[in-house]
Parts: structure tokens; sequence; C-alpha cells
């Protein structure tokens, strides 16, 4: 500490938020909830598990929900909240922490989210700001939750109609992932996951990328070994990153391309109503085509991209079916200026010059709303 008339300067520690390392597991065999977590096995560390409503009715959950009496099993509680985007709010969340204050869980306990991307945010977030902050864990059982909201601590929840406007950076402790989930998903939610998959395989891998382009039959039907594929490469792809930016000051903002118009469209259409995914997909559409104009990618690539995601039935047009009105361009535009990537009064997009050549740059409002129209 050095202190003179004037300034008081306060050294501290490197730190990090929640744990130091994370452990992901991947599981080939069915998902046996009551033999990984015992739940009301007496144990150094009381356990609050937060599903949905949705999450609970799946018969490979079903066992583990029924250990528990009125959401308690011996030291062990069970939370069960609102399932979709609509919930994704700072009352679930705080819902989360009163459960474990009424309970009076220490420091020392854990919080484990069981469910998709949405119930990962909201039980880390409800993880970093309890007692300042606990451990969590994580069992998702989406696929996009499994090839990326669970990774890397970005934790948070909506806020007055906006995509995860508020949050915090705390990495779980230990991540259960279970491929077979994927095979009870709607169609919907598992396409939603692809658009996560492929967006991780047109930035860091181009034999992912190459299985979207050629191997979609298989990929649509969910073929059990190239699901299990696919989840690892986009598991590896996002540990290297957030192992060198894990909050976010540089390469990290790479991991949303696509996002910055995916997030206004969810905005605009009103949050649940066009899944994440699909959104994402959209918007790297978007991008790609901004890019191809400002001559930073090809034609080529542009046209390429645009077949790929036409192939899994994603929107790639300049206004999207489920978005009506008028002057839509310039209500994406006002949505996207309040991007947590921007740094000024102009919006910063991820873009690329090609297959994963990445980079991020501030683009003029006439250039955005030109491919919005």
């Amino acid at each position: 500490m050095t202190d003179n008339k004037n300034v008081l300067n306060i050294s501290y520690p490197e730190s990090y938020p929640g744990s130091q390392t994370t452990k992901i597991s991947f599981h080939k065999e069915s998902p046996n909830l009551t033999e990984l977590f015992s739940p009301g096995k007496i144990q150094a560390n009381r356990r609050c598990f937060v599903t949905d409503a949705t999450v609970a009715t799946l018969p490979d959950v079903q066992d583990f929900i029924s250990q528990f009496e009125d959401g308690v099993c011996g030291n062990d509680l069970l939370l069960i909240l609102g399932s979709g985007e609509p919930y994704k709010t700072i009352e679930s969340v705080l819902e989360i922490v009163k459960t474990a204050v009424e309970a009076n869980f220490s420091r020392k306990d854990i919080f484990v989210g069981i469910g998709g991307g949405v119930i990962c945010d909201m039980t880390g977030f409800a993880a970093s700001l309890y007692k300042r902050g606990i451990a969590c864990q994580f069992v998702p059982t989406t696929l996009l939750a499994m090839v990326d909201a669970s990774i890397g601590g970005k934790t948070g929840c909506d806020f007055e109609n906006y995509k995860n406007m508020i949050g915090a950076f705390w990495p779980a402790q230990e991540i259960h992932i279970y491929p077979e989930f994927v095979q009870s998903l709607s169609q919907a939610q598992y396409r939603s996951g692809l658009g996560e998959a492929i967006k991780t395989g047109l930035l860091y891998d181009k034999e992912l990328y190459q299985m979207f382009k050629t191997e979609s039959e298989k990929i649509l039907s969910r073929d059990k070994e190239l699901i299990f594929n696919l989840i690892e490469k986009c598991a590896v792809a996002k540990a290297k990153v957030v192992e060198q930016d894990f909050t976010e000051k540089n390469i990290r903002m790479y991991l949303n391309l696509g996002h910055t118009f995916g997030h206004a469209l969810e905005t605009l259409a009103g949050l649940g109503n066009i899944p994440h995914g699909d959104a994402v997909a959209w918007g790297i559409a978007r991008q790609v085509v901004l890019c191809a104009r400002e001559d930073i990618c090809s034609e080529s690539f542009k046209d390429e991209v645009l077949e790929v995601l036409k192939q899994y039935g994603w929107c790639t047009e300049a206004t999207h079916p489920l978005i009506t009105g008028g002057g839509i361009g310039e209500r994406l535009l006002n949505i996207m200026k309040k991007d947590k990537k921007n740094a000024s009064s102009k919006i910063k997009l991820v873009l690329q010059r090609a297959l994963n050549d990445t980079f991020t740059e501030e683009i003029e409002d006439s250039k955005i709303l030109s491919v919005l129209k």
C-alpha cells in the first residue's frame, strides 16, 4: 500500500471468480442423476438443485426428482422454476437466493443447475450473488447449453426485455455433459443448439464446419456418435478461448459472432418467441452479407455460408418473417446500440474475412441498415 497526502492505493492479490478450474465430464451412458449426486447422502457440502418444469418431466430425470419430498431430501434442496426465456428474470434468480437463505446455506455449499442455458445462466448468477459467492455445478440438458451456455462462466438474466443485460462472470466447478439428453429435445430446441455449434465451426474448427456442410442428414437425424463428437469439439474450442480471455477483453468477443444482430432480433420479437440459436444463425447470415458488401470476405464465402445455413432451415433473409411492422431496420439498429460490446456510439460487430479468420470492428449505422432491408 502506498500513501501520500493526496492518493491512497490499495493492492489486492490476483483473484478468480467462482472456481479456478472447471472439470467437464462427458458421459456416454444414459443420464442417472440419482447415482451421480446421491441426493440426501450426508456430506460436507449441501446442494440446492435448480431445474425447470420441463426438465423435471424428462424420463431420465424422474427418478432423481422422486427422491425429494416437497423439495427436500436430507440436507439437499430442489427448486423447480418456470420453463423458458420468459422466466429468465431477476425475480427467478432471487428465488434461488431466497431458497438458500431460508435453508441457511453456508458459503461452503453448492448450487447445481440442471437444465438448458436459462437454468445454467440463472443458477450461476445466483451463486455469484449468494453471500458474495458460492460454488456452482451444471448438468446441461439442451444442446445449446452443452456446446455453449454452461461453459465459460458467463451468467446472468434478461432485464426489461434486453437479453442478458445483468450478470457476472462465475464459472462452474463441474459440468456433467450427457449427450443422450439431446435425443429428447424438441426440434426447435435441437436446432437452436445447432446454431451455436455452427458458429463454433465458423470461428475455430474447419472440420466441425465441414460436418455441417456435408453431414446434414446425420446431424438432422441426431446421429449419436456424430452429436457426441460435435459437442466435444465445441467444448474444447470454447475452453481454449475462455482460458485465454475469461472476462471478454479481446478474443472472447469472437464468440459473439452473429449475436449482436441475433440478440436484437430476439428483443424485437419478444424474448422467447425466436429460439436463441435461430436468432444467432440469422445474425451470422447478416454479418456475412455485410462482409461481402464491404469486400471484407469473398462472394463465394458468403454464398457458401448462406447455403449451409439454409440446409438447416434457418432464415437468411434481411427481414425475418416473425418481425412485422414498419421501420424494422431502424428498430433493430436502436436495440443493437445497447449491446454490451459497444465502447462508443458506434456498434461493434464480430466479422469474418474467411473461415476461422475473425475480427471485431465498429461499423457505421448506414452499413448495418443496408443489410436489414
